[in-house]
């Protein structure tokens, strides 16, 4: 299989040698050679390949360091990709080709030999959902389309990078290859990057990856917004038997943000299952009670469903404390004693901007004041920002200026921001970041959450009966779609463990991984498992639960289930509060428990029917024995529902 770390010598593409298509290697600086030069063999071996297939003109070893960073900002300021945010301290505004502003799932690939391995086989006449598969043929016909030559005029980074804390043994390293320089700033961000990084490495194995906004210099046309991109030939691959990560034409996200989704995800959910571990979309919480007893909770929520208002949420019940370890992935795997252990292996938070506000998310607000690169937000005449959520704390009427670069008023029957629009921000600047955040050894889990944005039927909060019934609650989420993928309206989806979109591999062998890390522990240490809904509507439309900080009530009873407590009753789902359980006092308005318990029964059939077509159709013979128990469990329950 040809690839671009592989490409001397190597024999593909109508049998030609790759090496006969590309020129010879451009000249660049002789200072560029000597840092080139100073890399560990390996490394140096991937910068020296990629530069000749790529052709860049230059090559930048990135430090990591501040001056670096605010000469690049400097750089991109000049070219009219970002623009600084006075009213804050370090902070920058990026506007996007409005063509590249979400996940690409529709062209994001696992490259695998053999297609069950990287997805299940649907039922005949139905299309696959869980994951795109890319054979090696295809992908080599891939890049040799588009790599050639697609650095011409730019300076390549290399950006050393570790996903978790440097040198702990939870953490694994990358190096990516790329020639924007707003990802080289928002990765500083994003990972722990820099010097240390390649000297933590040393000459050991890393997960390499390659991006281009694929517009060599000159441009044959000017770009949108000054963002350079290529739609067109968007392409986002990953090819987990060799830890590899190929991604072109889009500068957005974690299209071009290889850490995130495309490495802590997809291939590191892969490298987990290889090694015996979880890589999971989920937050990790620290939750201290009025007794001072500390427990960290992960929880798994698709994006914009609460999941960044939940990890830094402002607790309204009296002697709470929550902490934040991290709002978007966990990295999970049982010490020697059988505790799960967890670390955030990102150094920042890449959060969704529209809807967070001092009311629903104070600490996210107070957080993104500083160093933050904030991505298709509007912008204030006074030099800040605004998006919707931020009417009653933003005076619109000093002028505002929309995503696109348009004048902006309320009322004027446009958004002033992309629904997908994002802020960058430190996570060591969170005011409530957890003392352990950066613990080399881990957090250990209590309890894990699943959740989704459900508006009728799903109880608030109910308890596994079982491991095996929690990993069946993961597989059976489903949640309304959300602004960060590529689908329009809120269409209930099914998003199992909220990684739907983000599986390195067969979704039936995820769940049969899921139900052997039972076997790495003791009952005694195993986290329980629960599934929340903040989102149940009242036949009239209005919300069921006050959510955002009220959700610490919620987290009170988990605690006091992990505690052992008997404050549940058993239910057709699983068990759910007793009646007093829940604890309400000072909330502003009166609860209705019946209505926001209730498990109509005809509901419950109508989900256990989907869900039995979904694996059916979806999942097929790689359906684990253990979820089709659990299921049929499930089934027997509903069916005595009135």
């Amino acid at each position: 299989m040809v690839q671009f770390l592989r490409l001397a010598g190597a024999r593909s593409l109508c049998g030609r040698p790759v090496s006969s298509l590309l020129p010879a290697r451009r000249a660049i600086s002789q200072q560029a050679r000597e840092r080139v030069a100073a890399l560990s063999p390996k490394v140096r071996e991937f910068v020296d390949r990629t530069v000749r297939m790529c052709q860049p003109a230059d090559v930048h070893v990135c430090d990591g360091s501040a001056a670096e960073s605010a000469s690049l900002l400097r750089m991109m300021t000049e070219a009219g990709v970002v623009e600084p945010l006075p009213k804050y301290d370090n902070c920058w505004l990026a506007r996007t080709d409005p063509a590249d502003v979400a996940r690409v799932e529709s062209k994001t690939f696992i490259v695998t030999d053999e297609r069950r391995q990287t997805v299940p086989t649907p039922r005949q006449g139905v299309k696959g959902a869980l994951g795109n598969w890319m054979s090696p043929a295809d992908l080599d016909s891939a890049v040799a389309a588009r790599f050639p030559g697609c650095m011409r005029g730019r300076t390549l980074y290399v950006i050393p990078f570790s996903m978790g804390p440097v040198g702990s043994p939870l953490s694994k390293i990358g190096i990516e290859l790329t020639d924007s320089p707003y990802v080289v700033a928002s990765m500083r961000v994003m990972t722990r990057m820099g010097t240390d990084v390649l000297e933590a490495l040393g000459d050991d194995d890393f997960v390499k990856c390659l991006h281009s906004v694929g517009r060599p210099l000159p441009m044959k046309t000017e770009p949108v917004n000054g963002w350079p991109c290529n739609p067109e030939q968007t392409i986002v691959t990953h090819v987990p038997a060799r830890n590899e990560i190929i991604s072109f034409g889009s500068g957005y996200g974690g299209n071009s943000l290889l850490g995130k989704k495309c490495f802590a995800l997809r291939i590191g959910s892969t490298i987990a299952r290889r090694e015996g571990w979880l890589a999971e979309h989920m937050l990790i919480l620290g939750i201290t009670n009025p007794q001072g007893e500390k427990r960290y909770i992960a929880a798994a929520f698709p994006s914009a469903c609460g999941k960044t208002n939940l990890a830094m949420m402002a607790p309204t019940l009296p002697g709470y404390k929550i902490e934040c370890v991290g709002d978007d992935i966990a990295w999970m795997k049982f010490d020697e004693n059988g505790v799960l252990r967890a670390i955030n292996p990102e150094n920042g938070f890449f959060g969704v901007a529209p809807g967070t506000s001092s009311a629903t998310n104070p600490m996210a607000m107070a957080t993104v004041t500083a160093n933050t690169i904030f991505t298709n937000v509007a912008k204030t005449a006074d030099g800040g920002v605004f998006w919707e959520g931020l009417e009653r704390e933003v005076d619109a009427s000093v002028g505002v200026t929309d995503w696109q670069g348009r004048a902006w008023t309320p009322g004027c029957g446009r958004p002033s921001s992309h629904p997908n629009s994002r802020f960058c921000a430190p996570a060591a600047q969170c005011p409530i970041i957890d003392p352990q955040w950066e613990s080399a050894e881990g957090v250990p889990i209590s309890a894990i959450l699943f959740g989704g944005r459900r508006p009728e039927g799903v109880p608030l909060v109910y308890e596994a009966f079982s491991w095996r019934h929690g990993v069946l609650l993961g597989a059976a989420m489903r949640s309304e779609a959300t602004a960060a993928a590529e689908h329009k309206g809120k269409v209930i989806m099914n998003d199992p463990f909220a990684m739907r979109p983000f599986f390195g591999y067969n979704f039936g062998h995820y769940l049969e991984h899921w139900l052997s890390m039972s076997e790495r522990s003791s009952p005694a240490h195993l986290p329980k498992i629960f599934h929340v809904n903040w989102f149940r509507k009242a036949a009239g439309g209005g919300f069921l639960w006050p959510g955002f900080g009220e959700n610490s009530r919620v987290l009170d009873w988990v605690l006091r289930r992990v505690q052992g407590e008997p404050c549940a009753q058993e239910s057709a789902v699983g068990y759910i509060p007793t009646p007093d359980a829940l604890r309400l006092e000072g909330l502003a308005e009166k609860v209705d428990l019946e209505q926001l318990f209730s498990l109509p029964g005809d509901f419950w059939r109508r989900e256990v029917e989907a869900l039995e077509t979904y694996f059916a159709e979806q999942v097929g013979a790689d359906l684990p024995t253990a979820i089709s128990e659990e299921l049929d469990a499930l089934r027997k329950r509903v069916e005595k529902l009135e």
